[in-house]
């Protein structure tokens, strides 16, 4: 069973409470008003609902931590040692085309280092979940990375540039990327949520994530959760800055050596 903290249930209880609200929306996506934040880049009612229900849930029981989430940004708090990190909705093109392939993530920091992590998909119940040290776990079962060793075997996750999202350049690197793991794996899968990509990775279901120019909350759940269930997760050039970057690359300890060096030669 899962070793439920009190900062972990404070998590779980919040992302159940938020779900409850999303599946509700997601039943009636085609009513929802929709506003454009940007090209490609959406921003629903649920959404911004969903923000709020996270918010109020965390500061509830934790009131004076500070909150970075997607919509609002930094909304600051007088515990400087604890941060909790938010996504209510990651996957929103998915959740606004009717696809049941999105998350909730949230995450906390305690001086800089991620602690408690949760994604959950409420469409299917997935609850993703990791305590530092304690392990990662899918509702009460334990979660592995995948064994393999050989990276023509793999199958990795990717995630892709749209328009808005980065220059030619960065396009053009992508599909570089893209071309050098091709040649090199089993296959290549694009289904829409860092959040839910990098727990997949956590439990076997795919070898190997990676992406660019990601947000903090896409990615800070699933970064603990990988390594709770004993992967590896870098930024692009083997560091650790994933959450400043927005740079990350997850994937068990021998297929990333290799594919972080087919990733920099293609850059």
């Amino acid at each position: 069973m899962p070793y439920l903290s009190p900062a972990l249930n404070v998590l779980t209880s919040a992302a159940r409470k938020a779900g409850r609200k999303l599946i509700r929306d997601f039943g009636e996506v085609e009513n929802l008003q929709i506003s454009l934040k940007g090209p490609a880049d959406f921003v629903s009612v649920a959404d911004k609902r969903n923000e709020r229900i996270l918010i109020e849930e965390l500061q509830r029981a934790r009131a004076g931590y500070p909150i970075l989430t997607e919509e609002s940004g930094l909304i600051d708090g007088p515990d400087k040692s604890h941060r909790f990190i938010i996504d209510p909705l990651d996957g929103t093109t998915n959740f606004l085309h009717g696809i049941p392939h999105f998350a909730i993530s949230i995450a906390l920091e305690r001086e800089g280092q991620l602690v408690s992590a949760v994604v959950y998909n409420p469409v299917i119940d997935d609850m993703f979940m990791a305590e530092k040290g304690q392990g990662a776990f899918l509702n009460d079962r334990r979660l592995r990375v995948a064994a393999r060793k050989d990276l023509k075997a793999s199958l990795s996750a990717i995630g892709v540039p749209w328009l808005g999202r980065g220059e030619d350049e960065d396009h053009e690197r992508f599909l570089r990327e893209l071309r050098a793991v091709m040649n090199a794996s089993a296959g290549i899968r694009r289904f829409g949520s860092a959040a839910l990509d990098l727990a997949w990775v956590a439990a076997g279901r795919y070898d190997a994530f990676w992406e660019r120019g990601l947000a903090a909350w896409d990615i800070a759940a699933g970064i603990l959760i990988v390594r709770e269930a004993g992967g590896a997760v870098t930024d692009l050039k083997g560091g650790d800055r994933m959450l400043q970057t927005g740079d990350v690359l997850a994937a068990n300890e021998h297929l990333h050596p290799q594919l972080l060096k087919l990733l920099r030669a293609a850059a």
